[in-house]
């Protein structure tokens, strides 16, 4: 069950994605904190192979979920991509295709909050979601998890499909690392 916090107070998540070749190994990380600087969740996950564009929507969308998941409906976003940032905020036209799906989904889960700001910072401004996302980076090249993921089914993923003559086809893409095992849990849309 959600946590009721108090939505009139808005919180910060520090975002960072990368992929080591890019396209090559890919991690994103969050770092959540209250305005006051009380650290309220970190998480990272690594991605697989991915770009570090992709990397870094996911990590948006990972912070997204995470304040929807626990009611904050006051959201500021600090992230050292440019291109995420003015794409986020209109600045800049998305022209990729697989970065289109991810910031129409992200679009939909910005629709839903109440105050919502992405602030592009330098990279130095931006140190522990970038040594997070490293850090993922880095266990998973051993074949080990990071230590800063969440437990399993603390984040969940979410996707819509659509069902068709026996195949259930994503209506996008999901952050899954390549040989992830799953579980899932299918729900009918009220749409």
């Amino acid at each position: 069950m959600p946590n009721l916090a108090d939505d009139t107070k808005p919180i910060i998540a520090h975002i960072d994605g990368g992929s080591r070749g890019n396209p090559g190994p890919a991690a994103y990380a969050v770092v959540v904190s209250t305005q006051n600087g009380s650290q309220l969740a970190s998480f990272s996950r690594y991605l697989g192979h991915a770009t570090n564009n992709v990397a870094e929507y996911q990590g948006l969308l990972a912070a997204l979920d995470y304040a929807l998941e626990h009611n904050y409906r006051r959201l500021k976003i600090i992230t050292d991509s440019e291109l995420l940032a003015r794409q986020i905020d209109g600045k800049y036209q998305v022209k990729n295709p697989n970065l289109q799906l991810l910031h129409q989904r992200a679009q939909k889960l910005i629709a839903q909050f109440h105050a919502f700001r992405i602030e592009h910072v330098r990279r130095g401004h931006n140190r522990e979601a970038d040594r997070l996302a490293n850090e993922a980076m880095d266990v998973a090249s051993k074949d080990q998890r990071p230590k800063q993921s969440p437990p399993a089914g603390s984040n969940p993923l979410r996707a819509t499909a659509t069902y068709h003559q026996g195949v259930l086809k994503l209506d996008g893409s999901v952050p899954l690392g390549e040989g992830e095992r799953v579980h899932l849990k299918i729900e009918r849309c009220k749409e």
